[in-house]
């Protein structure tokens, strides 16, 4: 493996393309702009074909149409660019085609701020577009996690054929790290059969594909993408769990909210106070387990960090605390960030002083 100090926006690109991606189409947005600008070169290296659209509803159905040929495909925008591309979204989901779809997050609502937020999860989790469906939500907390992520995204998205959604503030966006790439992957086409409308694996005619379906085969479609989001839950929640055994408050927080509020805990131990945290890697599905399994007669708190105002994720918290202890948030919002002495103060008020 090949290691490379890089930006986290470039990371994610390389990442793309030694996973198999072939196409990205996309409009400039910022802070997403060196994905394309990264892949606007690099993908030609391998073959592939990069495409600035004239908008991000041209963007997302020539992701569609790429998409529906077996090749793997990709675009990339931050929160507005991701509601104009909704409807083109619900579409593959649809048409059942696979495809990544990668958010680098920024402040809103409305244009809101060109600076990092996270304040796009309930779009990303609950509201991706119209229509009911979901789709598998990685939040990576370093850029070595969001390489890997990007990496095997097309893995998740061709088993279900669905697309997948990779949610990353514009914070883990601009950092620099060191990643270590993994190699190309080989791309054989063996299991495109499904959906590839294109006559890449010898078959002697091409067959259709279209997200408008008569209304007893959208029912049939849309119980059997219910029993799919259920096999999510069953095997593919990815969560990290940190110093929980003996825990009597536990942080959740994913993405950059995670990594400040790391050390504000590994401060709050050298102080003596028991906290953990609960780090959802999965957005959807929810790592509802982890919540489930706490010991409810020694935790006394949970403690959601967020880089949004009002907390966005604390609903889906509260659904599995069920009321057998408080919740209370903590966040900045509109571009502001998180920072190290005002997440420990937050925690440490709760933890030390019992407030709200």
């Amino acid at each position: 493996m090949e290691k490379r100090f890089m930006k986290g926006c470039e990371a994610i690109a390389e990442a793309a393309v030694r996973g198999g991606c072939r196409f990205f189409a996309g409009y400039p947005i910022t802070p997403q702009n060196e994905i394309p600008e990264y892949l606007s070169w690099r993908l030609p290296e391998v073959g592939g074909s990069f495409v600035q659209g004239e908008s991000e509803v041209a963007s997302i159905n020539m992701v569609y149409g790429a998409a529906a040929t077996g090749t793997r495909a990709l675009t990339s925008s931050s929160g507005p660019g991701i509601s104009l591309k909704a409807e083109g979204i619900s579409y593959l989901a649809s048409a059942q085609l696979p495809a990544v779809i990668v958010n680098i997050s920024r402040g809103g609502p409305g244009l809101g701020s060109i600076q990092p937020a996270q304040s796009d999860y309930l779009q990303a989790t609950k509201a991706l577009g119209h229509g009911g469906f979901r789709t598998m939500v990685f939040a990576p907390a370093t850029l070595q996690e969001a390489v890997d992520l990007t990496y095997n995204a097309w893995e998740y998205a061709e088993r279900d054929r669905n697309p997948v959604l990779i949610l990353m503030d514009g914070c883990l966006g601009a950092i620099m790290e060191e990643v270590e790439l993994p190699e190309m992957k080989e791309l054989t086409y063996k299991n495109t059969e499904s959906w590839d409308i294109s006559k890449r694996n010898g078959r002697e005619e091409s067959h259709m594909i279209t997200p408008i379906l008569p209304e007893a085969m959208l029912e049939k479609l849309n119980a059997y993408k219910g029993m799919t989001y259920k096999m999510w839950e069953k095997n593919d929640v990815k969560v990290e769990e940190y110093l929980l055994d003996d825990a009597e408050y536990v942080v959740v927080a994913y993405g950059i909210a995670a990594r400040v509020a790391k050390e504000a805990i590994n401060t709050l131990r050298e102080e003596g106070c028991k906290v953990g945290m609960i780090r959802p890697i999965t957005l959807y599905p929810f790592p509802k387990a982890s919540l489930d399994k706490l010991d409810y007669t020694a935790v006394k708190g949970i403690i959601d960090i967020e880089m949004t105002i009002p907390a966005q994720m604390r609903d889906d918290i509260e659904l599995q605390v069920k009321g057998r202890c408080p919740v209370y948030e903590y966040g900045r919002s509109g571009g502001i960030l998180l920072d190290d002495e005002g997440v420990y103060e937050a925690i440490s008020a709760i933890v030390k002083g019992g407030n709200q």
